[in-house]
């Protein structure tokens, strides 16, 4: 196994250990009322859904595995349970927001550079990713919401939480789409510029 191969496995293992912690020691204070059980259940199978996708969509094409896409479509889970694990949304501030920003970015990241491999325009790169990432992060917003708020475990006002919520993961993504834009024209040989 090469060592990108070990990036995705990597981020799969640690996610599920600490989900598997959270929901074994659901009495330690940063787990409680925050669906740990809920996240093991989707979190780590949803993980694998991506690089199964690719497979079953490249079975019998000669193509290289992009563990790196892998990994950064996988990394916002190990991010979300990490700050939960680590108590930092309950302790930091503004860490929700931050999470925000940055999980978008690296699953809008893992995802662009999946389906823009072939797209040489940049606003069609762009355009694509942060659309994506709108899409997906108005239908996370209403995941949450109903794991959340409908049942009344999240003190937080929601509505202005989740309009803040769906600028930040839009901005997230449409960085993403430039990043990955600009990644596509260096590995073609176009240059930085």
């Amino acid at each position: 196994m090469t060592a990108r191969a070990w990036l995705p496995v990597a981020v799969w293992v640690l996610t599920t250990a600490q989900l598997l912690l959270a929901v074994l020691g659901p009495d330690l204070p940063q787990f409680e009322g925050k669906a740990f059980g809920w996240r093991l259940a989707t979190f780590a199978p949803g993980m694998l859904v991506v690089p199964l996708a690719w497979w079953l969509w490249n079975r019998g094409r000669a193509r290289e595995v992009p563990y790196v896409a892998f990994a950064l479509v996988m990394a916002p889970f190990l991010f979300d349970v990490t700050g939960n694990s680590l108590d930092l949304y309950d302790t930091v501030d503004p860490f929700d927001d931050v999470a925000h920003v940055v999980t978008w970015f690296l699953l809008c990241s893992g995802l662009g550079l999946l389906l823009t491999a072939d797209l040489d325009r940049r606003w069609v790169v762009v355009t694509l990713v942060a659309g994506l990432g709108a899409l997906l992060a108005i239908g996370y917003e209403l995941a949450e919401w109903y794991t959340f708020i409908r049942h009344g475990t999240n003190d937080d006002p929601p509505y202005e939480d989740t309009l803040g919520d769906l600028a930040l993961g839009v901005v997230g993504a449409s960085v993403a789409g430039g990043v990955v834009w600009r990644v596509r024209r260096v590995s073609r040989g176009g240059g930085p510029g």
